[in-house]
């Protein structure tokens, strides 16, 4: 029998009639615990019949909600791994009811390399969202988190710290949705999580991103950010598995009680919030991250590295709010993000 035809010039439905080439050696229906991987095809210098081979764990026990756990989005940020190949180690079918997804490596070429993008591509699998089944390695891995893994999920928690270039408070995050409904279970489920702050947050661009697909499909979604600068602090690693439990008690996948501290609210009302470098240089931070601040206040400077005698050029506070975020390397850029101001609620 011939294929249905897509309507002519439609790119969307061409992409949704084409099968994902990546297939899981796990069965996402099956109860037990089971430990293997997204297999994604990709002939290349050092082996021509190759595959990625993205580690995967299922739980399953009975009838329940599903948890998506992911972390690795960027290859450069430490505490979701850490945390989800430690949950994907410990989790017991049966202590749990439902069903929790674990890819501790999602763009796993990135994470391989340390890198926040892919090495094969480029692509930054956050901005690449819906994917497609045969564009780049990383459009191909969008596309099946987008078709298969995110219809599966209520609940997606995606871990996310600064990588290598920026530095936060430790905080998990909802955004403002137009759906109410849907924007207050995020809310419920970033204060269960209960990092140390609970972020609204605001983002520069979020087209493309995972984020914006699983809100799309009316789950659940909360993420993180959790430090940053390369590495994990125990601090931070400690945030992220007391959090993954408290989802699976608040998702009532797993019994008992939240593990809940004090929590500092805050939000990001507008662009204000974003301070971004106008110049390039030596950066001088001139507060700490989680320091209030008033609007007008120095932030940072930004010194000349090529002469001496030049004043630097100073960045100020455009609002009164909390310092939540810097730039991390000691050299800065025209373009980059020199710090971030949160406002207390």
């Amino acid at each position: 029998m011939p294929g249905k035809r897509a309507p002519e010039n439609d790119g969307e439905g061409l992409r949704l009639m084409q099968n994902s080439p990546i297939t899981a050696t796990v069965n996402f229906e099956a109860d037990g615990i089971q430990h293997g991987f997204l297999k994604l095809p990709h002939s290349h210098d050092g082996s021509a019949w190759g595959s990625i081979m993205i580690p995967v764990t299922v739980a399953k026990n009975g009838t329940g909600p599903t948890v998506l756990f992911t972390g690795g989005n960027h290859g450069d940020e430490y505490e979701g791994p850490i945390a989800l190949f430690d949950l994907a180690a410990t989790i017991r079918a049966e202590d749990i009811s439902g069903r929790v997804i674990i890819v501790p490596g999602m763009n796993y070429p990135a994470f391989q390399a340390g890198t926040r993008t892919s090495p094969i591509d480029k692509g930054n699998l956050n901005r690449v969202f819906p994917g497609n089944p045969t564009g780049s390695i990383t459009e191909k891995i969008a596309d099946y988190f987008q078709r298969t893994l995110l219809p599966l999920a209520d609940y997606v928690v995606d871990i996310h710290s600064g990588g290598k270039t920026l530095d936060f408070v430790p905080f998990c995050a909802a955004h403002v949705l137009d759906d109410k409904d849907q924007q207050a279970r995020c809310v419920a489920a970033m204060q269960a999580f209960n990092a140390p702050y609970s972020m609204m947050l605001l983002e520069i661009d979020a087209t493309g991103m995972y984020d914006t697909a699983a809100e799309d499909m009316g789950k659940v979604f909360i993420s993180t950010e959790l430090g940053g600068g390369g590495s994990a602090r125990a601090s931070t690693v400690a945030i992220a598995k007391k959090g993954v439990q408290n989802i699976l008690k608040h998702a009532c996948v797993l019994a008992g009680d939240l593990d809940i501290a004090p929590t500092i609210n805050i939000d990001m009302p507008d662009d204000r919030c974003f301070v971004t470098c106008e110049t390039s240089g030596l950066l001088e931070i001139c507060v700490e991250l989680g320091d209030k601040v008033s609007a007008g206040q120095t932030l940072a400077r930004v010194h000349d590295m090529e002469r001496t005698g030049a004043e630097p050029v100073v960045y100020t506070a455009p609002i009164d709010g909390l310092f939540a975020a810097r730039h991390f390397p000691g050299l800065i850029n025209m373009g980059d993000i020199v710090t971030v101001i949160a406002v207390r609620t």
